[in-house]
């Protein structure tokens, strides 16, 4: 069935803001991602994260009060290694999600729930300078990296909704760091740059194809003794223009996003994570959100 010209502007333009709001969570704000571990290290972690906020439309679509509230549940595991006398390391993160989605659509009460995994993403990066291994003040050092993240479109999708938890498509991300540690002070500087495969399976039988996106962020990071630290962060993200069957769509996205983490050991190899992560899209239209979170971690 041929759905008429305005109702599919209108769903369109749905979709192009909705998959805005889900760019705070597939951005991440993660501090001390640079750390370099000791050789044929293995880590693996358990989190739980709630997030929380406010969803602001187009008036245009009639949607109103809008507001989405998402648990995550999440498993982890790195391992170090060298390749060609650099330090390697590896990432991958598996995460289970709960949605609900909720809002006056046309003044009436509309609700929408998603259960299921998620894109599981996996990540390798190698260190390219670690002054560490020069002779000089032990105090401080400069780590140099460079790291390939992938979002792989395992997630739960259904082309027949407007709303789902994976994305069916994949996501590369390139990214380069830069740590400098004085003492017990360290600063962190991350670029990354978002790709993005066409989703050919849309919903209504559509296409969609995206711009790169180009990300920023930084962290300060305060180590009061070993394995207890705090870290600030800020990033923003700008670019990712969307295209739906050939049609440019305004929605590029101006996303910022601030982190309070907190992190200390419970014994010689076990540790817990604490994190506060706030999104804001820059627009009239975008997302407010909140995120909680914890996570245990086992070093062996």
């Amino acid at each position: 069935m041929k759905l008429p010209r305005t109702l599919t502007n209108r769903i369109f333009l749905f979709v192009s803001l909705f998959l805005v709001h889900t760019t705070l969570f597939s951005q991440d704000l993660e501090p001390r991602r640079w750390s370099v571990l000791p050789d044929n290290t293995q880590v693996i972690a358990l989190g739980y994260a709630s997030t929380s906020g406010e969803l602001f439309f187009d008036p245009v679509l009639e949607i109103e009060d809008a507001s989405v509230n998402i648990e995550t549940s999440y498993f982890s595991y790195v391992r170090s290694f060298s390749f060609a006398g650099k330090p390697v390391r590896f990432d991958a993160l598996i995460p289970w999600q709960h949605a609900k989605w909720e809002g006056l659509l046309r003044g009436e009460s509309a609700v929408a729930e998603r259960r299921g995994f998620t894109d599981p993403r996996f990540r390798l990066s190698m260190t390219l300078l670690n002054t560490a291994e020069e002779k000089g003040n032990p105090t401080s050092k400069t780590v140099v990296g460079v790291a390939l993240a992938v979002n792989v479109p395992l997630g739960q999708y259904d082309n027949e909704k407007l709303l789902n938890l994976g994305q069916n498509r994949y996501s590369i991300r390139p990214q380069i760091g830069v740590v400098h540690t004085e003492g017990a002070w360290s600063y962190e500087l991350t670029g990354s740059i978002f790709f993005y495969t066409d989703n050919n399976e849309l919903f209504n039988g559509s296409k969609r194809e995206q711009d790169p996106l180009y990300a920023l962020q930084s962290h300060v990071v305060y180590l009061f003794s070993p394995g207890v630290w705090t870290a600030v962060g800020v990033g923003y993200a700008w670019g990712g223009l969307s295209h739906i069957n050939d049609v440019k769509k305004d929605d590029a996205w101006g996303n910022v996003l601030s982190s309070l983490s907190f992190g200390f050991p419970l014994s010689k190899n076990q540790g817990l994570k604490l994190t506060y992560l706030n999104g804001r899209t820059q627009k009239s239209t975008g997302a407010a959100l909140n995120t909680f979170s914890l996570g245990w971690s086992l070093l062996f």
